[in-house]
């Protein structure tokens, strides 16, 4: 089977998982995520609700063919807090994930040596926490026609036990469905040798 399709990410958020480094407390969370407006969100929500905290250092990455990231250290030396955060969200190897971690300075230097690894560990510790889930790379598809010709579509959907994502059957029906990339082209054919049902990719 074709699993060039497949993508990890996190299920659901983890919050508020605890490291210490001499005084220092950092805490760890991870949330999915798909664009940079929830991102915003919950790094915001962050700051609320640690508003006493010294730090918000976090990393992201979203997409899954074209993929956009990035590493923020919050104030602290320059690479020593997004990277590492970073790098664990690569060595899970999930996407559309933003892993923020929350730190209140103990009163104890830590170095950046220190720093590096206190970021990576409270990242890893999060990100172990968390249930990765495998998804699929999907493609949607706007299927129009009129309505005698719903049995002819919907006999089809069913066959290929195709997901609906939305629908409008009226006289003039409209039927969104989200396919599997590496199936995407045998879908799309199959409707478009149709007479009368139209398809397009959206």
């Amino acid at each position: 089977m074709d699993n060039s399709d497949l993508y990890k990410t996190i299920k659901a958020p983890v919050e508020g998982i605890l490291y210490k480094d001499k005084n220092s407390k950092f805490f760890g969370y991870a949330f999915p995520v798909s664009n940079e407006e929830e991102i915003k969100e919950h790094i915001e929500t962050l700051k609320k609700e640690h508003h006493s905290a010294r730090h918000w250092c976090y990393a992201y990455q979203i997409g899954t063919e074209n993929i956009s990231y990035r590493a923020n250290d919050d104030g602290e030396p320059s690479n020593s807090a997004g990277m590492p955060i970073y790098g664990q969200i690569q060595s899970f190897e999930v996407t559309n994930t933003l892993i923020v971690v929350v730190r209140y300075f103990g009163g104890v230097k830590l170095g950046v040596g220190g720093l590096i690894s206190a970021y990576r560990t409270a990242a890893q510790m999060t990100l172990e926490e968390a249930k990765i889930i495998e998804k699929t790379i999907n493609k949607d598809f706007l299927i129009t026609f009129d309505y005698k010709n719903m049995n002819t579509v919907m006999r089809i959907i069913k066959e290929k036990n195709l997901n609906i994502t939305h629908q409008k059957l009226e006289l003039d029906c409209q039927i969104t469905i989200s396919v599997r990339k590496t199936e995407a082209d045998s879908v799309f054919n199959t409707f478009d040798h149709l007479f009368e049902i139209k398809i397009l990719e959206i």
